[in-house]
Protein backbone atom coordinates (compact mmCIF):
# COMPACT_ATOMS: atom_id res chain seq x y z
CA UNK A 1 0.00 0.00 0.00
CA UNK A 2 1.32 3.40 -0.96
CA UNK A 3 1.37 5.84 1.96
CA UNK A 4 -0.15 9.25 1.29
CA UNK A 5 2.49 12.00 1.22
CA UNK A 6 0.38 15.07 0.53
CA UNK A 7 -1.36 17.01 3.27
CA UNK A 8 -5.08 16.32 3.23
CA UNK A 9 -7.43 19.27 3.22
CA UNK A 10 -6.88 22.85 4.29
CA UNK A 11 -5.78 23.59 7.83
CA UNK A 12 -8.00 26.17 9.48
CA UNK A 13 -5.98 28.87 11.25
CA UNK A 14 -7.33 30.84 14.20
CA UNK A 15 -5.72 33.15 16.76
CA UNK A 16 -7.65 32.10 19.85
CA UNK A 17 -5.39 29.46 21.41
CA UNK A 18 -4.70 29.56 25.16
CA UNK A 19 -1.81 28.45 27.33
CA UNK A 20 0.62 28.07 24.44
CA UNK A 21 4.22 29.19 24.81
CA UNK A 22 6.57 29.86 21.92
CA UNK A 23 10.35 29.42 22.29
CA UNK A 24 9.70 27.18 25.30
CA UNK A 25 13.22 25.76 25.25
CA UNK A 26 14.62 29.20 26.05
CA UNK A 27 13.36 28.66 29.61
CA UNK A 28 16.28 26.23 29.98
CA UNK A 29 18.74 29.07 29.36
CA UNK A 30 16.95 31.36 31.79
CA UNK A 31 16.99 28.71 34.50
CA UNK A 32 20.63 27.92 33.77
CA UNK A 33 21.56 31.58 34.24
CA UNK A 34 19.63 31.71 37.50
CA UNK A 35 20.82 28.42 38.97
CA UNK A 36 24.46 29.09 38.07
CA UNK A 37 24.32 32.28 40.12
CA UNK A 38 24.97 34.41 37.03
CA UNK A 39 21.73 36.36 37.33
CA UNK A 40 22.30 37.17 41.00
CA UNK A 41 25.92 38.14 40.32
CA UNK A 42 24.86 40.46 37.49
CA UNK A 43 22.24 42.03 39.75
CA UNK A 44 24.86 42.73 42.39
CA UNK A 45 27.31 44.08 39.80
CA UNK A 46 24.76 46.55 38.42
CA UNK A 47 22.98 47.38 41.67
CA UNK A 48 24.26 50.97 41.63
CA UNK A 49 22.45 51.68 38.36
CA UNK A 50 19.01 50.73 39.67
CA UNK A 51 17.01 53.94 40.01
CA UNK A 52 14.32 52.64 42.37
CA UNK A 53 13.23 49.35 43.91
CA UNK A 54 10.14 49.17 41.71
CA UNK A 55 12.22 49.39 38.56
CA UNK A 56 13.41 46.37 36.61
CA UNK A 57 16.50 44.75 38.08
CA UNK A 58 19.35 45.70 35.68
CA UNK A 59 21.01 42.32 36.21
CA UNK A 60 17.85 40.58 35.07
CA UNK A 61 17.64 42.87 32.06
CA UNK A 62 21.22 42.01 31.06
CA UNK A 63 20.44 38.32 31.49
CA UNK A 64 17.38 38.65 29.27
CA UNK A 65 19.42 40.35 26.54
CA UNK A 66 21.98 37.54 26.69
CA UNK A 67 19.22 34.92 26.48
CA UNK A 68 17.69 36.76 23.52
CA UNK A 69 21.06 36.68 21.72
CA UNK A 70 21.46 32.99 22.49
CA UNK A 71 18.01 32.48 20.97
CA UNK A 72 19.11 34.09 17.71
CA UNK A 73 18.17 37.76 18.13
CA UNK A 74 20.63 40.46 17.18
CA UNK A 75 19.05 43.71 18.42
CA UNK A 76 16.98 44.88 21.39
CA UNK A 77 13.75 44.91 19.39
CA UNK A 78 14.02 41.11 19.13
CA UNK A 79 13.08 40.96 22.83
CA UNK A 80 9.51 41.27 21.53
CA UNK A 81 9.55 37.51 20.84
CA UNK A 82 9.02 36.93 24.59
CA UNK A 83 6.22 39.43 25.13
CA UNK A 84 2.97 38.02 26.46
CA UNK A 85 4.70 34.97 27.96
CA UNK A 86 5.35 36.30 31.46
CA UNK A 87 4.14 33.08 33.09
CA UNK A 88 7.21 31.28 31.78
CA UNK A 89 9.82 33.99 31.30
CA UNK A 90 8.72 36.62 33.81
CA UNK A 91 8.07 40.30 33.11
CA UNK A 92 10.37 41.82 30.52
CA UNK A 93 11.69 45.37 30.52
CA UNK A 94 10.61 47.74 27.81
CA UNK A 95 12.87 48.49 24.87
CA UNK A 96 13.65 51.91 26.34
CA UNK A 97 14.59 50.45 29.73
CA UNK A 98 16.74 47.78 28.10
CA UNK A 99 18.67 50.39 26.13
CA UNK A 100 19.12 52.44 29.29
CA UNK A 101 20.58 49.47 31.18
CA UNK A 102 22.98 48.62 28.38
CA UNK A 103 24.15 52.22 28.10
CA UNK A 104 24.65 52.54 31.86
CA UNK A 105 27.52 50.03 31.83
CA UNK A 106 30.77 51.99 31.92
CA UNK A 107 34.28 50.60 32.12
CA UNK A 108 34.11 50.04 35.88
CA UNK A 109 30.77 48.24 35.69
CA UNK A 110 32.04 46.21 32.75
CA UNK A 111 34.76 44.81 35.01
CA UNK A 112 32.06 43.85 37.52
CA UNK A 113 30.09 42.09 34.79
CA UNK A 114 33.22 40.15 33.88
CA UNK A 115 33.69 39.18 37.53
CA UNK A 116 30.07 37.96 37.61
CA UNK A 117 30.76 35.77 34.59
CA UNK A 118 33.87 34.34 36.25
CA UNK A 119 31.95 33.51 39.44
CA UNK A 120 29.29 31.66 37.46
CA UNK A 121 31.99 29.79 35.54
CA UNK A 122 33.43 28.46 38.81
CA UNK A 123 30.04 26.98 39.68
CA UNK A 124 29.56 25.46 36.26
CA UNK A 125 33.01 23.91 36.21
CA UNK A 126 32.44 22.45 39.66
CA UNK A 127 29.16 21.05 38.35
CA UNK A 128 30.86 19.06 35.61
CA UNK A 129 31.94 21.47 32.89
CA UNK A 130 35.64 21.55 33.88
CA UNK A 131 37.82 20.50 30.89
CA UNK A 132 40.64 17.99 31.14
CA UNK A 133 43.09 20.37 29.47
CA UNK A 134 43.09 24.14 28.96
CA UNK A 135 43.83 25.49 25.49
CA UNK A 136 43.10 29.13 24.71
CA UNK A 137 42.54 30.21 21.11
CA UNK A 138 43.03 33.90 20.33
CA UNK A 139 41.90 35.32 17.01
CA UNK A 140 40.40 38.45 15.49
CA UNK A 141 37.43 38.82 13.19
CA UNK A 142 35.85 41.57 11.13
CA UNK A 143 32.43 42.96 11.99
CA UNK A 144 30.79 45.19 9.40
CA UNK A 145 29.16 48.50 10.26
CA UNK A 146 26.48 49.74 7.88
CA UNK A 147 26.30 53.22 9.40
CA UNK A 148 28.66 55.79 10.88
CA UNK A 149 29.56 54.42 14.32
CA UNK A 150 32.17 55.67 16.74
CA UNK A 151 35.66 54.32 15.85
CA UNK A 152 34.38 52.26 12.95
CA UNK A 153 37.01 52.31 10.22
CA UNK A 154 38.11 50.69 7.00
CA UNK A 155 39.84 47.33 7.25
CA UNK A 156 42.37 45.37 5.24
CA UNK A 157 39.58 43.75 3.22
CA UNK A 158 38.40 47.17 2.03
CA UNK A 159 35.25 46.95 4.14
CA UNK A 160 34.12 49.18 7.02
CA UNK A 161 33.47 48.38 10.67
CA UNK A 162 35.28 46.88 13.65
CA UNK A 163 38.05 44.34 14.23
CA UNK A 164 37.41 42.73 17.65
CA UNK A 165 39.91 40.31 19.17
CA UNK A 166 38.62 37.39 21.23
CA UNK A 167 39.69 34.32 23.16
CA UNK A 168 37.79 31.02 23.29
CA UNK A 169 38.42 27.89 25.35
CA UNK A 170 39.01 25.18 22.77
CA UNK A 171 37.88 22.21 24.87
CA UNK A 172 34.44 23.60 25.77
CA UNK A 173 33.71 26.39 23.30
CA UNK A 174 33.28 28.94 26.11
CA UNK A 175 33.81 32.55 25.07
CA UNK A 176 36.23 33.83 27.69
CA UNK A 177 37.07 37.34 26.56
CA UNK A 178 36.87 39.85 23.73
CA UNK A 179 37.86 43.47 23.21
CA UNK A 180 36.41 45.80 20.62
CA UNK A 181 38.83 47.48 18.25
CA UNK A 182 38.50 49.84 15.27
CA UNK A 183 38.36 48.27 11.85
CA UNK A 184 41.89 49.40 11.03
CA UNK A 185 43.42 47.77 14.13
CA UNK A 186 46.58 45.85 13.28
CA UNK A 187 47.08 42.10 13.42
CA UNK A 188 50.48 41.92 15.12
CA UNK A 189 49.38 43.88 18.18
CA UNK A 190 51.13 42.32 21.15
CA UNK A 191 49.43 44.63 23.63
CA UNK A 192 45.95 43.69 22.41
CA UNK A 193 46.79 39.99 22.43
CA UNK A 194 48.09 40.14 25.98
CA UNK A 195 45.10 42.20 27.13
CA UNK A 196 42.72 39.55 25.81
CA UNK A 197 44.85 36.79 27.34
CA UNK A 198 44.74 38.47 30.76
CA UNK A 199 40.97 38.89 30.54
CA UNK A 200 40.65 35.22 29.57
CA UNK A 201 42.84 34.05 32.45
CA UNK A 202 40.72 36.13 34.85
CA UNK A 203 37.72 34.05 33.73
CA UNK A 204 39.33 30.77 34.81
CA UNK A 205 38.82 29.47 38.35
CA UNK A 206 41.79 30.23 40.59
CA UNK A 207 42.43 26.54 41.29
CA UNK A 208 42.90 25.91 37.56
CA UNK A 209 45.51 28.61 36.96
CA UNK A 210 48.23 26.29 38.25
CA UNK A 211 47.55 23.77 35.48
CA UNK A 212 49.46 23.84 32.19
CA UNK A 213 47.76 26.33 29.89
CA UNK A 214 48.50 26.62 26.18
CA UNK A 215 47.57 29.72 24.21
CA UNK A 216 47.38 29.45 20.42
CA UNK A 217 47.28 32.20 17.83
CA UNK A 218 47.90 32.68 14.13
CA UNK A 219 50.73 34.75 12.64
CA UNK A 220 49.11 37.85 14.14
CA UNK A 221 50.19 36.65 17.58
CA UNK A 222 53.77 35.93 16.54
CA UNK A 223 55.56 38.84 18.22
CA UNK A 224 58.52 38.86 20.58
CA UNK A 225 56.57 40.93 23.09
CA UNK A 226 53.59 38.56 23.23
CA UNK A 227 55.81 35.48 23.52
CA UNK A 228 57.72 37.14 26.36
CA UNK A 229 54.46 38.10 28.07
CA UNK A 230 53.29 34.48 27.88
CA UNK A 231 56.56 33.31 29.37
CA UNK A 232 56.28 35.85 32.22
CA UNK A 233 52.72 34.66 32.89
CA UNK A 234 53.77 31.01 32.95
CA UNK A 235 51.69 30.22 29.84
CA UNK A 236 52.83 27.98 26.99
CA UNK A 237 52.46 29.47 23.51
CA UNK A 238 52.00 28.11 19.99
CA UNK A 239 51.79 30.75 17.27
CA UNK A 240 51.94 30.74 13.49
CA UNK A 241 55.24 31.82 11.93
CA UNK A 242 55.64 33.66 8.64
CA UNK A 243 57.44 31.91 5.82
CA UNK A 244 60.06 34.52 4.97
CA UNK A 245 63.26 34.06 2.95
CA UNK A 246 65.29 33.07 6.02
CA UNK A 247 62.81 30.34 6.98
CA UNK A 248 62.65 29.03 3.45
CA UNK A 249 66.42 28.74 3.29
CA UNK A 250 66.44 26.90 6.61
CA UNK A 251 63.78 24.43 5.43
CA UNK A 252 65.83 23.59 2.37
CA UNK A 253 68.70 22.63 4.69
CA UNK A 254 66.57 20.02 6.47
CA UNK A 255 67.62 16.57 5.32
CA UNK A 256 65.05 14.07 4.12
CA UNK A 257 65.45 11.67 7.10
CA UNK A 258 64.51 14.54 9.45
CA UNK A 259 60.97 14.65 8.04
CA UNK A 260 58.65 12.40 10.04
CA UNK A 261 55.16 11.25 9.21
CA UNK A 262 52.48 13.76 10.23
CA UNK A 263 49.40 12.54 12.09
CA UNK A 264 45.83 13.73 12.48
CA UNK A 265 44.20 14.69 15.75
CA UNK A 266 43.01 11.08 16.18
CA UNK A 267 46.59 9.79 15.95
CA UNK A 268 46.18 8.28 12.49
CA UNK A 269 48.75 9.02 9.78
CA UNK A 270 48.01 12.10 7.68
CA UNK A 271 48.52 11.08 4.06
CA UNK A 272 50.95 13.19 2.11
CA UNK A 273 52.14 15.24 5.10
CA UNK A 274 55.36 15.31 7.10
CA UNK A 275 56.80 17.46 9.89
CA UNK A 276 60.32 18.48 10.85
CA UNK A 277 61.93 20.70 13.46
CA UNK A 278 63.87 23.62 12.00
CA UNK A 279 65.10 25.06 15.30
CA UNK A 280 68.76 24.09 14.81
CA UNK A 281 68.89 25.78 11.40
CA UNK A 282 67.88 29.22 12.71
CA UNK A 283 68.87 31.80 15.27
CA UNK A 284 65.95 31.94 17.72
CA UNK A 285 67.89 33.68 20.49
CA UNK A 286 65.56 36.71 20.32
CA UNK A 287 62.66 34.51 21.37
CA UNK A 288 62.09 33.11 24.90
CA UNK A 289 64.49 30.35 25.86
CA UNK A 290 63.27 26.96 24.71
CA UNK A 291 61.39 28.30 21.69
CA UNK A 292 61.14 25.83 18.81
CA UNK A 293 60.19 26.22 15.16
CA UNK A 294 58.33 23.29 13.62
CA UNK A 295 57.45 22.99 9.94
CA UNK A 296 54.88 20.89 8.15
CA UNK A 297 55.08 20.07 4.47
CA UNK A 298 52.11 18.67 2.64
CA UNK A 299 51.12 17.85 -0.88
CA UNK A 300 48.53 20.46 -1.89
CA UNK A 301 44.96 19.45 -2.41
CA UNK A 302 43.61 19.43 -5.99
CA UNK A 303 43.10 22.94 -7.29
CA UNK A 304 45.38 24.64 -4.74
CA UNK A 305 47.40 27.60 -5.98
CA UNK A 306 51.17 27.15 -5.87
CA UNK A 307 53.74 29.76 -4.91
CA UNK A 308 57.34 30.08 -6.08
CA UNK A 309 58.48 28.22 -2.97
CA UNK A 310 56.29 25.25 -3.83
CA UNK A 311 58.63 24.15 -6.63
CA UNK A 312 59.11 20.69 -5.11
CA UNK A 313 55.37 20.05 -4.98
CA UNK A 314 54.84 20.75 -1.26
CA UNK A 315 53.05 23.44 0.72
CA UNK A 316 54.84 24.56 3.89
CA UNK A 317 53.50 26.02 7.16
CA UNK A 318 55.43 26.79 10.34
CA UNK A 319 54.65 27.54 13.96
CA UNK A 320 56.70 28.67 16.94
CA UNK A 321 56.15 27.06 20.34
CA UNK A 322 57.83 26.56 23.69
CA UNK A 323 56.12 23.23 24.43
CA UNK A 324 58.23 20.33 25.63
CA UNK A 325 58.27 16.93 24.00
CA UNK A 326 60.39 15.14 21.43
CA UNK A 327 57.47 13.86 19.38
CA UNK A 328 56.91 16.79 17.02
CA UNK A 329 54.29 14.74 15.16
CA UNK A 330 52.11 15.17 18.28
CA UNK A 331 52.85 18.87 18.76
CA UNK A 332 51.96 19.75 15.17
CA UNK A 333 48.30 18.62 15.16
CA UNK A 334 47.86 20.27 18.54
CA UNK A 335 48.77 23.57 16.94
CA UNK A 336 46.72 22.82 13.84
CA UNK A 337 43.69 22.37 16.08
CA UNK A 338 43.74 26.15 16.45
CA UNK A 339 41.63 26.19 13.29
CA UNK A 340 38.62 25.31 15.44
CA UNK A 341 38.58 28.93 16.58
CA UNK A 342 36.89 29.67 13.25
CA UNK A 343 33.96 27.54 14.42
CA UNK A 344 33.85 29.52 17.66
CA UNK A 345 33.89 32.81 15.77
CA UNK A 346 31.13 31.64 13.45
CA UNK A 347 29.01 30.59 16.42
CA UNK A 348 29.80 33.89 18.14
CA UNK A 349 28.64 35.89 15.13
CA UNK A 350 25.46 33.82 15.20
CA UNK A 351 25.05 34.78 18.87
CA UNK A 352 25.23 38.56 18.91
CA UNK A 353 28.67 39.38 17.53
CA UNK A 354 27.49 39.89 13.97
CA UNK A 355 25.71 43.15 14.74
CA UNK A 356 27.01 45.92 17.05
CA UNK A 357 23.88 48.08 17.19
CA UNK A 358 24.98 51.17 19.11
CA UNK A 359 26.66 54.34 17.90
CA UNK A 360 28.92 54.80 20.94
CA UNK A 361 32.06 52.65 21.06
CA UNK A 362 31.68 52.03 24.81
CA UNK A 363 28.14 50.74 24.40
CA UNK A 364 29.18 48.36 21.62
CA UNK A 365 31.86 46.95 23.94
CA UNK A 366 29.08 46.20 26.43
CA UNK A 367 27.06 44.52 23.69
CA UNK A 368 30.11 42.41 22.82
CA UNK A 369 30.42 41.34 26.47
CA UNK A 370 26.74 40.35 26.61
CA UNK A 371 27.33 38.27 23.49
CA UNK A 372 30.04 36.40 25.41
CA UNK A 373 27.47 35.64 28.12
CA UNK A 374 25.10 34.29 25.48
CA UNK A 375 27.81 32.07 24.02
CA UNK A 376 28.66 30.76 27.49
CA UNK A 377 25.02 29.93 28.21
CA UNK A 378 24.87 27.79 25.07
CA UNK A 379 28.22 26.15 25.87
CA UNK A 380 27.19 25.32 29.44
CA UNK A 381 23.86 23.97 28.20
CA UNK A 382 25.66 21.51 25.93
CA UNK A 383 28.22 20.56 28.58
CA UNK A 384 25.83 20.06 31.50
CA UNK A 385 22.42 19.27 30.02
CA UNK A 386 22.87 17.57 26.65
CA UNK A 387 24.66 14.62 25.12
CA UNK A 388 25.16 13.00 21.76
CA UNK A 389 24.63 15.06 18.63
CA UNK A 390 22.98 17.94 20.49
CA UNK A 391 26.03 18.34 22.74
CA UNK A 392 28.04 19.12 19.59
CA UNK A 393 25.43 21.20 17.79
CA UNK A 394 26.00 24.78 16.71
CA UNK A 395 23.54 27.51 17.78
CA UNK A 396 21.30 27.25 14.72
CA UNK A 397 20.62 23.55 15.25
CA UNK A 398 20.02 23.99 18.99
CA UNK A 399 17.44 26.65 18.24
CA UNK A 400 15.64 24.60 15.59
CA UNK A 401 15.44 21.49 17.71
CA UNK A 402 15.21 22.70 21.32
CA UNK A 403 14.95 26.43 21.96
CA UNK A 404 12.18 27.26 19.50
CA UNK A 405 9.98 24.37 20.57
CA UNK A 406 6.40 25.38 21.32
CA UNK A 407 4.70 23.96 24.41
CA UNK A 408 1.59 24.26 26.52
CA UNK A 409 1.73 25.84 29.96
CA UNK A 410 -0.94 24.49 32.31
CA UNK A 411 -1.85 24.70 35.98
CA UNK A 412 -2.75 21.48 37.71
CA UNK A 413 -2.98 20.77 41.42
CA UNK A 414 -1.34 24.09 42.30
CA UNK A 415 1.56 23.19 40.08
CA UNK A 416 2.63 24.73 36.79
CA UNK A 417 3.55 22.27 34.07
CA UNK A 418 5.22 22.85 30.71
CA UNK A 419 3.90 20.17 28.37
CA UNK A 420 6.07 19.46 25.34
CA UNK A 421 4.74 17.90 22.15
CA UNK A 422 5.08 14.14 22.50
CA UNK A 423 5.62 13.78 18.72
CA UNK A 424 8.50 16.25 18.48
CA UNK A 425 11.68 14.16 18.05
CA UNK A 426 13.67 16.16 20.60
CA UNK A 427 11.04 16.72 23.30
CA UNK A 428 12.54 14.01 25.49
CA UNK A 429 16.00 15.54 25.10
CA UNK A 430 14.70 18.91 26.32
CA UNK A 431 12.84 17.35 29.24
CA UNK A 432 15.98 15.44 30.20
CA UNK A 433 18.01 18.65 29.97
CA UNK A 434 15.78 20.29 32.57
CA UNK A 435 16.14 17.25 34.84
CA UNK A 436 19.92 17.29 34.58
CA UNK A 437 20.10 20.98 35.36
CA UNK A 438 17.85 20.64 38.39
CA UNK A 439 19.79 17.64 39.68
CA UNK A 440 22.85 19.76 40.48
CA UNK A 441 22.52 20.74 44.18
CA UNK A 442 25.40 23.22 44.10
CA UNK A 443 23.51 25.40 41.61
CA UNK A 444 20.31 25.66 43.61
Amino acid sequence: MVKPTARCGTVEVTADGEGLVSHAGVALLVELADRSGLTAALSEALASTRERRSAHDPGWVLRDVAVMLADGGDCVTDMAAFEGQERLFGAKASETTTHRVLKSVDEQLLDRVRAARAAARVRMWDAGARPGTITLNIDATLVSAHSDKEQAAGNYKHAYGFHPLGCWLDETGEALAAILRPGNAGSNTAEDHFTVLCLALAQLPAEDLGREILVRADIGGCTHAFASDCRDAGIRFSVGYELNATIRAAIIEVTEPAWVQAINADGEDRDGAWVAEVTDHLDLSAWPEGSRLICRRERPHPGAQFTIFDEHGYRYTCFLTDQDGNDIAVLEPRHRGRARVEDSIRAGKDTGMRNLPHHAYEHNQTWLEVSLIAQDLLAWTKLICLDGELARAEPKRLRQRLLHLAAKLVRHGRRTQLKLDRDWPWSEALATAFKRLRAIPSLC
